[in-house]
């Protein structure tokens, strides 16, 4: 039963007990994670070649990573930083989300990285989901279906198996599964019409895994404290028998708070086993490993989990591995090409949304005398599932490309009492003032800061960079712009709009909530 375990491990060279048992035929692969393992792209790729070399018939290992781009960038900024989920939903094209996947992919098995942890195929219809953030599309189901499949399609075509994500999805909670439970409180009918479209459209599109969710099913389980991971009614009869799929399915980390941890951990992960699960997703904590391994070694002595799941369990991951060898591995000079760059640019540039502009502001076009003040807070992770403290967010550096008189306030993502007087004394000697926020639902001091900016009636342009929602918190602004990512291509797509180098025509993939719906824009052709 150790091949239902994807343990994953600390550091940049591979422990001896892991050599050993994928030499030994007893783990069918390991996930990577950013602090852990991911300090540069060339130590990856020897890392996981190693791997890969260990394997009995050198048959490709499973070897996963979170590289969805935006919000969460796996592998750091050894790659290509895409600008992620919710940007591609603003610019709404499943051709340039399918370009993005297939770059995706190449990159990652350029790296040795065979399992990509996305689509994220959760309809983000709460806006307090701060574990979600911008990892989403958006909020309409038949829109993420279709950017789910096509990044699915995308991935697929470069040689790594898609993950669709968290299933049976999260998006309609306010709670972070990393440290509670929550539950979904729709009928059968509700999750069909909503959270299910996600995925039955990335499994048409072929996904090999499906990754579930630690989230509660009620309608289906009757139990509001029974997560969906453990649970045979939603791991096998919802989702195999019900969508039809018929590849590997993966817990998220058994280490999250909405599952049970210590000794219930282990029971919970056997539990999950004779749900159905394929493959039990670890972190690198050794001893929660050793236990849960010892655990496992014990279910099987007294057949806990029938010889005849695992042996199912195991031929699935075997023709997964079998499918992942068909592919060529890619050269490494995919990785960070130019060609790549130049499709984050432009996925970044056609998500920039121009949500407002009442005050006529834009394009900025500032005598070269004129001071351009640009205020930006200083990204933190807000959930395990965000590698924004990793992005500079360097905004005014990329203003200052388009006119030279920029001065730079950068403040803490939660600005004191000082910070806004600062701000605001700043503002009032400026002659225009671009102001960036990230998240104000969570962080509203940042949103305080606009509204005292605001007062000073020197003109201002708002820019929510990470999450929309922003302006439902400052609804005073008058010009104000949706970015939905930090990546460096995201900034400078802002910048590019504000001074009008560039068309804009993204639209809004959620509502904002009491001031305008999905699907909201105002297009702009490029400014002369």
């Amino acid at each position: 039963m150790l091949g239902s375990l994807l343990p994953a491990f600390g550091g940049t060279e591979p422990p001896g007990w892991l050599l050993r048992r994928i030499a030994a035929g007893h783990a069918h692969g390991v996930t990577v994670f950013l602090r852990a393992n991911a300090a540069d792209a060339e130590g990856l790729a020897a890392l996981t070649e190693e791997l890969h070399d260990t394997a009995p018939g050198r048959l490709p290992l499973l070897i996963g990573a979170d590289q969805e781009g935006g919000q969460l960038v796996g592998l750091g900024h050894g790659t290509t930083r895409f600008p992620g989920a919710m940007a591609l939903g603003a610019a709404d094209d499943p051709a340039l989300t399918e370009a993005t996947g297939r770059a995706m992919g190449r990159e990652l098995r350029a790296l040795g990285i065979t399992v990509d942890y996305a689509p994220v195929c959760d309809v983000a219809v709460e806006p307090d989901n701060v574990s979600l953030g911008t990892r989403a599309f958006g909020s309409d189901p038949g829109m993420v279906g279709r950017h789910s499949a096509a990044l699915t399609l995308g991935l697929q075509e470069g040689g790594v198996v898609a993950t669709p994500k968290h299933f049976p999805g999260f998006g309609a909670v306010d709670a972070d599964p990393h440290y509670e439970l929550a539950s979904i409180d729709l009928a059968i009918d509700g999750l069909e019409a909503r959270e299910l479209v996600p995925f039955r459209a990335a499994i048409e599109a072929g996904a090999g895994m499906v990754m579930s969710g630690h989230v509660a099913l009620p309608a289906v389980t009757g139990d509001r404290a029974l997560p969906a991971t453990v649970s045979r009614l939603v791991m096998h009869e919802l989702l195999r028998n019900r969508l039809g799929f018929n590849g590997v399915s993966i817990t998220d980390a058994m280490d999250m708070q909405a599952v049970a941890q210590g000794i219930g951990g282990v029971i919970d992960s056997i539990v999950a086993l004779r749900a159905g699960v394929d493959l039990l997703l670890m972190t690198p904590d050794r001893a929660a490993q050793k236990r849960l391994e010892d655990g496992l070694r014990q279910a099987s002595v007294r057949g806990l989990v029938p010889a005849s799941r695992i042996r199912a369990s195991q031929r699935r991951l075997l023709r997964l591995r079998r499918w992942l060898k068909h592919f060529v591995w890619p050269e490494r000079a995919y990785v960070l090409s130019q060609a790549h760059r130049d499709l984050a640019d432009r996925s970044a540039r056609a998500a920039v949304t121009l949500v407002r502009d009442e005050a006529g502001l834009l394009p900025l076009r500032p005598p070269a005398d004129e001071r351009v003040l640009v205020i930006t807070p200083q990204p933190r992770e807000l959930t395990p599932a965000d590698s924004s403290a990793d992005e500079p967010l360097a905004l005014a550096a990329a203003v200052r490309r388009h006119h030279d008189l920029v001065t730079d306030l950068r403040l803490p993502a939660e600005p004191s009492d000082d910070d806004v007087r600062a701000a605001r004394e700043a503002a009032a000697a400026a002659d225009a003032v671009v102001v960036a926020t990230l998240a104000t639902n969570v962080q509203p001091s940042q949103a305080r800061l606009v509204q005292a900016v605001l007062e000073t009636g020197t003109p201002t342009v708002t820019v929510a960079m990470r999450t929309p929602y922003d302006l439902a918190d400052y609804p005073r602004s008058a010009t104000h712009l949706c970015a939905y990512s930090i990546v460096p291509a995201s900034v400078g797509a802002v910048a590019e709009a504000l001074f009008g180098r560039s068309p804009i025509g993204g639209i809004l993939p959620v509502d904002i909530p009491g001031l305008y719906p999905r699907g909201h824009g105002l297009e702009v052709s490029q400014w002369a």
